[in-house]
């Protein structure tokens, strides 16, 4: 293997591909809680990613919402959509940083598939209807897919992913221990989710360390897809207008160099021109960061990369700071854009009616779901019920709501008329 300092992009023409010495190696992967024989064709790390492919639960995000529930129009991004913008800049960041792309490309393959419907709403709905229960996390929930849910194969529950897999799905943000044991600031308050204690007790992921620089580069891959498409999202469906993005410098910038280069250029053409270069510019800027940081380091190893003090994937000063301006812009303009909140609030509604009705009486769940559950405790057919509705699409819960109760809210909203057409040449 070629060292840190050689393997840069100064060094290799664009498109070769190399794997450096702290990249997660295949051959040398922990294995699977349930032995496996290897593939002749394919490695660990391929064949996790095609079993997350070809899952039911990454079938599902098609029809999940990202920000706007998915029938408004088809040009939004659902959190199908999504997750294909993410691995393609996962595996652009891993090339270029010499890691294992497939690897990358399965953590961000599977990172939302324990999103539930209605996306950030419908999973703050289902964790206050959890919260005497362990409450409700997406990332817990994603392992307890790929761990438990998912029933497809003859010899397990779950589809048996490797160990560098499940530890970069769990800590693709970060250790979720520190070094005294205790829950890092971001579990501090709720404290780390039940699922994933029980199964790092089963197969210990480390909690305390960093994840590959694989799983590190698919969290970063996840920030700039949706700072660049919920912006263009956001000006299709016309909640905030091109000129009222320059309250944020940096596309300020973007947007000058726009109008320099083409003067007079249609609004369409110019939010594409936006979108792609906030990606290239994040892009660029964490590679950049990253090999800087990585040179710095010299790991030899990707244990040494896990037992590093800080993130060796990372934006520099400058670009973390646009990021979380492009962040807090979308949180005001569009996260919280009133008639977004009007809809989430329906959505929320939708949620909690369906766990009220599921806890009242499991049987109007699906045999399989209700199956084990007489004179089961309440906790555990509150968790039951939560995985049931987790796993439900956008118009499945609209519909099972139906069942119900005597109406279902609308989640249609009239905000889409006001954007672009949503009917492309």
């Amino acid at each position: 293997m070629q060292d840190v300092v050689q393997n840069t992009s100064t060094t290799r023409r664009p498109g070769e591909r190399w794997r450096a010495a702290y990249a997660t190696d295949p051959a040398a992967t922990r294995g699977r809680l349930i032995p496996e024989p290897f593939s002749p064709t394919r490695s660990d790390f391929q064949r996790d990613r095609d079993r997350i492919i070809h899952s039911s639960a990454f079938r599902r995000l098609k029809h999940k919402t990202q920000v706007f529930v998915h029938h408004e129009g088809d040009h939004y991004r659902t959190r199908l959509t999504h997750t294909l913008e993410v691995s393609q800049i996962a595996r652009a960041l891993a090339r270029a940083l010499g890691l294992d792309e497939d690897l990358a490309e399965a953590l961000a393959l599977s990172h939302d598939l324990g999103h539930t419907c209605f996306g950030h709403t419908g999973e703050d709905a289902l964790d206050a209807c959890m919260a005497d229960y362990g409450g409700f996390d997406h990332n817990a929930q994603a392992l307890r897919i790929v761990t438990r849910l998912e029933r497809r194969y003859a010899e397990f529950d779950g589809l048996n992913l490797s160990w560098e897999t499940l530890e970069g799905l769990v800590k693709h943000n970060g250790p979720l221990l520190d070094e005294s044991g205790q829950p890092t600031p971001r579990y501090r308050h709720a404290g780390i989710p039940v699922a994933i204690l029980e199964y790092n007790a089963l197969n210990d992921l480390e909690l305390a360390s960093y994840a590959g620089a694989e799983a590190q580069a698919a969290a970063l891959a996840d920030d700039i897809a949706y700072d660049a498409h919920d912006l263009d999202d956001g000006l299709r469906a016309g909640l905030f207008e091109l000129e009222e993005l320059r309250t944020v410098p940096f596309l300020a910038a973007l947007l000058d160099e726009i109008e320099t280069r083409h003067p007079g250029l249609e609004n369409s053409r110019t939010i594409h021109e936006l979108a792609r270069r906030i990606i290239t510019r994040f892009v660029e800027d964490l590679i950049s960061e990253s090999e800087r940081r990585l040179a710095a380091l010299n790991p030899r190893s990707v244990e040494e990369i896990r037992g590093a003090q800080a993130p060796v994937v990372a934006f520099s000063g400058r670009i973390a700071a646009a990021d979380a301006e492009i962040k807090a812009f979308l949180f005001a303009r569009m996260y919280r854009n009133p008639d977004v909140m009007a809809v989430r609030e329906k959505a929320s509604d939708i949620v909690a009616d369906l766990f009220a009705a599921f806890i009242a009486d499991p049987r109007r769940m699906p045999a399989e779901w209700q199956a084990g559950l007489d004179g089961a405790e309440e906790g555990r057919r509150a968790r039951r019920v939560a995985d049931y509705i987790a796993g439900m699409t956008d118009t499945y819960a609209a519909r099972e709501h139906g069942k119900f109760y005597p109406s279902t809210p609308s989640l249609h909203w009239h905000a889409m008329d006001r954007g672009l057409p949503l009917a492309e040449p």
